[in-house]
């Protein structure tokens, strides 16, 4: 039994450390219970409604129906992803689905460090259009969940289910860290749940248009984000330097 409330300034571990589940769902609709039962409305999930986002929105939405989740509107995604978001609000109409957008739109943008900066300098770019948005987003709030897997890449292999966001001075909840992909779209196929068409051509990790290309490589599912730069992350997942 967890007794303390865990925040960031009294961390220790994750608390489902030596926990083994063996429910269907692999720990994440326990985990998400005692998170929505720990946390309550102050809970944030940060979406990004590629696949592992449509699975915990419906888990979220079994625990918590109106519970908050945010997506990081950039302005360059895919019509494709918008066009989804607009279906899961259908879909769960109780949910808090809210589009965060950054402080400088594409044109301001532009015009103090250049047009697509995503070519020249992504690293910046992500830090205008999304790390930036997401600290305004968590600022004050204890928690938010992600959906983070250890299969996705080397980077994530070591994510527990309650984690200590240095990057965000908060608590990060990853229900999924051990649903493999093909978990994924077992889970989607046999809850006929709607998703990015996108994932049906080549594309299994999905971000903004202009950095995001199809994947020839199964093993390697996050080869087609910022593809000809030395970058898998956009940084909300990696600590502040």
């Amino acid at each position: 039994m967890i007794e303390q409330r865990i925040l960031y300034d009294n961390f220790t571990d994750d608390p489902f450390k030596n926990q083994r589940f063996t429910d269907e769902t692999k720990g994440a609709l326990p985990v998400l219970q005692w998170a929505y039962e720990t946390y309550g409305d102050s809970v944030v999930y940060a979406c990004s409604f590629g696949a592992e986002g449509i699975v915990l929105v419906d888990l979220i939405a079994k625990v918590q129906p109106e519970a908050t989740i945010v997506f990081l509107d950039t302005g360059v995604h895919f019509k494709e992803t918008y066009e989804l978001i607009e279906k899961v609000k259908i879909k769960y109409p109780s949910l808090n689905i809210q589009l965060k957008k950054p402080k400088l739109t594409l044109e301001e943008q532009a015009k103090k460090y250049g047009p697509e900066l995503w070519k020249t300098e992504p690293d910046l770019c992500c830090f205008l259009r999304k790390i930036r948005p997401l600290e305004e987003v968590l600022y004050g709030v204890p928690a938010w969940i992600s959906g983070l897997r250890r299969e996705q890449s080397p980077s994530r292999k070591n994510t527990d289910f309650v984690n200590k966001d240095e990057r965000f001075k908060s608590i990060k909840i990853c229900p999924l860290i051990h649903w493999t992909w093909e978990d994924v779209w077992s889970y989607i196929r046999q809850n006929e749940l709607p998703y990015n068409i996108l994932h049906d051509q080549g594309y299994p990790s999905i971000g903004c248009a202009p950095c995001t290309l199809p994947v020839t490589d199964p093993n390697n599912q996050r080869a087609g984000r910022w593809a000809g730069f030395n970058k898998t992350e956009c940084g909300l997942h990696t600590p502040a330097n």
